[in-house]
């Protein structure tokens, strides 16, 4: 499951992952282009990517879910249920109460599938600042997925935006100072070790495939491997 604060890349870097896979440019996942303090994605949302015969799908899936905001967006207390199976899919995220286990839509005895099997937190190179607000939020979630022994990584997007060297050349990642301080910053807020984040460029504007940018979302992606180790334990 994807999380994080609104226009930080979640549902771009999904389908980031769709295009890399299926080897041309795909849109699984619906994003916002345009800058917006609320969130475009208010649904919970499952993308499977499809094979090339069709009808069968790689062996994992991404939930996306709404932007958390300082006064809106998604409710801690949501993604915690979403967390251990009770979202169900589709579910339309109401900022103004949280999903009640008294209601229709609530999951009452979730399967090992609708449980969430890997965290991954989407944070933005770009953003000069997290509102404090929006980083407690991501704490609690952070923290709740810890209880449930579930592995997390991050994922710093618009690393071209941020950083002149990277915009020059992807290749200067690595040798960026602004990035490696930004990642030093996510570790010491999420508390997610520094090896377990990664920087990446989404998918955006572009009409065809470039190596330098699958080369870093595919680094990222090895780490879904996380999730077979929780499914290990249970």
């Amino acid at each position: 499951m994807v999380y994080g604060s609104v226009g930080a890349g979640k549902s771009s870097f999904i389908s980031s992952v769709s295009s890399i896979i299926r080897g041309r440019m795909a849109i699984p996942a619906t994003a916002s282009a345009i800058t917006s303090d609320a969130s475009f994605t208010t649904k919970y949302e499952t993308h499977r990517i499809q094979k090339e015969v069709r009808g069968n799908f790689y062996p994992f899936v991404f939930s996306d879910t709404m932007g958390l905001e300082g006064s809106g967006g998604v409710r801690v207390e949501d993604i915690k249920l979403a967390l251990k199976g009770h979202v169900p899919e589709g579910y339309t995220f109401n900022p103004v109460a949280p999903l009640s286990d008294t209601g229709p839509s609530y999951k009452y005895s979730p399967s090992l599938d609708d449980r969430v099997h890997l965290l991954v937190c989407v944070c933005d190179a770009n953003a000069s600042e997290i509102k404090e607000s929006v980083l407690q939020k991501m704490r609690e979630v952070r923290e709740a997925a810890h209880d449930l022994g579930i592995p997390q990584i991050a994922i710093v997007t618009k690393i071209d935006e941020a950083c002149e060297e990277t915009e020059k050349s992807l290749k200067n990642v690595y040798r960026s100072g602004y990035l490696k301080q930004m990642v030093i910053i996510c570790h010491l807020i999420l508390g997610i070790p520094l090896n377990y984040i990664l920087p990446v460029k989404n998918y955006t504007s572009e009409i065809s495939l470039d190596d330098d940018v699958d080369s870093l979302i595919l680094s990222a992606l090895r780490l879904i491997d996380f999730g077979d180790d929780f499914i290990d334990k249970m």
